[in-house]
């Protein structure tokens, strides 16, 4: 029992899985800022053009069954909002990291005296050896 918990702790430290903790809570609480976002000021905007606030109220009726197609239509546009939101911070975050990866202020930082000290040094050693002076 105790090498299985040992194994369990292990698997729950792993940088993996807490990162893919850390990025659901966030991925929930993006999720209820993007649909406040959807339903609150978009939603509203429809309210204000079409009369209604969402499209919830839109059916067919067909041999006494309704065919609910403003919820799907709903549905499909908070889900179209949501994943845009989330595909400009993607991209965003991609910016950021390729902006790092190739900032040039990194590589044209002169070596420091003690490496090129050291480089002289390297280079006598590697020096074939002559007679002596």
């Amino acid at each position: 029992m105790r090498s299985f918990m040992q194994e369990f702790k292990a698997f729950i430290m792993r940088g993996n899985v807490i990162e893919l903790a850390v990025a659901f809570v966030i991925g929930v609480a993006f999720t209820a800022v993007v649909s406040s976002f959807a339903d609150d000021i978009l939603m509203q905007i429809v309210a204000a053009i079409f009369g209604k606030q969402d499209f919830s109220s839109l059916f067919w009726t067909v041999n006494d069954s309704q065919i609910r197609i403003g919820a799907f239509i709903t549905a499909v546009i908070n889900f179209l909002i949501i994943a845009f939101g989330v595909f400009l911070v993607v991209k965003a975050i991609a910016a950021a990291q390729a902006r790092r990866r190739s900032d040039p202020a990194s590589d044209d930082v002169p070596p420091s005296d003690e490496v090129i000290l050291l480089t002289q040094i390297r280079d006598l050693l590697n020096r074939p050896a002559g007679p002596p002076r």
